[in-house]
């Protein structure tokens, strides 16, 4: 099961907590783009609605009360489709239109959610790995993708990179660490 941490959570009610906050917009902006992206707007209007919902979350989190037994991501997919469907009424008024927004509506509230736990899963381990790729030499990083994506070995890597296995053991070993700590409580 998927679900999003509840310490994040809890630190971003806090005041002042920048780096939750900036944890939670590196990984939580690109999904809540790409949901608007679906529900039919342009790059420009899904970046502002994107906007929209981070700045609507800082209002909404102090008082947000998380349940284990439901998921966040719901609530916030919830939230983004609710602010789309306003920013494509504030937009237009032709019913054609309105008429074809609620048909969008329909079809994500009946089962037709393009973003399913496995695509949730790599989509938060990607964006984790983007996020901490500078952490590492771009040899060392090469090599993990390498052997993780490509099923190399590491002894044929360390015979490409003139290296030995062993200190391609210890970068995989360290990429892994830190993967884990990047996702700690939001994968399950």
């Amino acid at each position: 099961m998927n679900s999003t941490s509840a310490s994040l959570l809890q630190r971003l009610q806090q005041p002042n907590e920048q780096a939750a906050w900036q944890r939670f917009v590196d990984l939580y902006a690109p999904l809540i783009f790409h949901w608007a992206r679906n529900h039919g707007l342009n790059a420009t209007d899904a970046a502002d609605l994107t906007q929209d919902v981070l700045a609507a979350l800082v209002d909404k989190l102090p008082q947000f009360q998380y349940d284990p037994r439901r998921r966040f991501r719901g609530w916030l997919r919830t939230l983004t489709r609710n602010r789309a469907n306003d920013f494509h009424r504030r937009r237009t008024s032709q019913p054609a239109r309105t008429q074809e927004v609620a048909l969008e509506d329909i079809a994500v509230t009946t089962g037709g959610d393009l973003f399913e736990q496995t695509e949730y899963r790599r989509f938060v381990v990607r964006r984790a790995m983007e996020l901490m790729q500078a952490e590492f030499s771009e040899a060392h990083w090469q090599a993990c993708c390498q052997h993780f994506i490509e099923g190399t070995t590491l002894a044929e890597l360390a015979r490409q990179q003139g290296v030995s296995a062993n200190s391609l053991r210890v970068a995989k070993y360290r990429v892994l660490k830190r993967l884990r700590e990047e996702l700690q409580d939001l994968l399950e």
